[in-house]
């Protein structure tokens, strides 16, 4: 069964440019772990509230940052032993780059893909 992780990542303001450039530079190192099934980082740039779910709105992009810019990653993996080789590879090589751009410890969600 497919195991996951979605990383949530809250970055300081003046370091986000650095954060998405480190990202970037990651991706193809990401790519190439074995067993990935599936990769995707997104910055959060917009919310919803209950009023506009019910009018069937589209979401409001946000104006400002207030404490961080907020990042999800998440990634995909054919079994539990080749997500944890990456993360080790990924703790080996960007890890403390990124660490120096995070405002609190990154937040981890795991688990395996129910559909």
């Amino acid at each position: 069964m497919p195991f996951s992780e979605m990383c949530i990542y809250q970055v300081k303001p003046q370091k986000a440019e650095e954060f998405e450039m480190l990202m970037r530079e990651a991706e193809s190192f990401l790519k190439e772990q074995k067993g990935l099934l599936f990769l995707r980082f997104v910055k959060r740039g917009y919310r919803i509230d209950m009023e506009q779910i019910k009018e069937g709105s589209p979401p409001l992009a946000i104006s400002r940052v207030v404490k961080s810019v907020k990042y999800l990653l998440y990634w995909e993996f054919d079994t539990k032993e080749n997500y944890g080789a990456a993360q080790k590879n990924l703790y080996e090589s960007y890890w403390k780059s990124v660490e120096k751009c995070l405002v609190v410890p990154h937040d981890k969600y795991l688990g395996e893909r129910i559909f």
